[in-house]
């Protein structure tokens, strides 16, 4: 067994013991592999390993990896921030888009997405630390942006992403979460039904997960510990 291979059996070893310590079912809870900055070779490694779903950063590094990878079986997750020029380069190569926080941006994805493909799905930022710096709508704009988001042709509105920040209080982190939790029922009581919480990173997946995360975004726990420090986006 190839060391990624050996992590991916390590991560969903995690996610199956978090998810039975809340009482839920273990494949409620999907594994992102977050492979910004690896070559394609690690993710045809995952790939051979039994993953599918692939996150990355990154709009140009992004897609030249699927375009070199182009393997359909995969499917691939925009998961940072994302800039209007950007936008073409997602619209037609990506699957999701879990960073959406303007209005602006969520209308270009739309206009550009070949009627051909499948609707693209996607996730709002929220900003439920609060933080000046970091990416992400605040709570209270959630359903304004949902309403207008989930309106758009070509797109599909599937729920929310965060990315807390970092801190050794289990409590603190637990009720940013719960936030996120929290607006998606919300919401719901509005009307607009979302499927996807996408919450955890390698070291806080438990956490997530036992308030109710859908989706963890996993990178150094399965590729690696990047040459760089980048502690937000993975």
């Amino acid at each position: 067994m190839t060391t990624i291979a050996a992590n991916l059996q390590a991560v969903q070893a995690r996610i199956e013991a978090a998810a039975k310590a809340a009482g839920r079912d273990p494949a409620s809870v999907r594994l992102l592999a977050v492979s910004k900055t690896w070559p394609a070779a690690c993710v045809r490694e995952a790939a051979a390993a039994g993953q599918t779903a692939f996150g990355e950063n990154y709009a140009q590094e992004g897609a030249a990896k699927i375009d070199e990878i182009d393997d359909p079986r995969l499917e691939w997750h925009f998961i940072g921030p994302l800039q209007s020029n950007k936008t073409r380069l997602v619209a037609t190569r990506f699957d999701w888009v879990h960073s959406i926080e303007r209005e602006k941006i969520a209308r270009r994805l739309s206009e550009q997405r070949d009627a051909h493909r499948p609707p693209l799905n996607v996730c709002i930022q929220v900003n439920v630390s609060g933080e000046a710096s970091k990416s992400g709508v605040a709570p209270d704009e959630v359903l304004p942006l949902a309403r207008a988001v989930a309106q758009l042709p070509r797109l599909r509105l599937r729920g929310l992403m965060c990315i807390p920040e970092p801190t050794p209080d289990a409590a603190v982190l637990g009720r940013r979460f719960a936030c996120l939790r929290e607006l998606r029922d919300r919401l719901a009581a509005e009307g607009l039904a979302l499927d996807t919480l996408s919450m955890g990173m390698s070291d806080d997946l438990e956490a997530a997960i036992a308030e109710g995360s859908t989706l963890v975004r996993v990178g150094s726990a399965i590729f690696g510990q990047r040459a760089y420090p980048n502690p937000t986006t993975e």
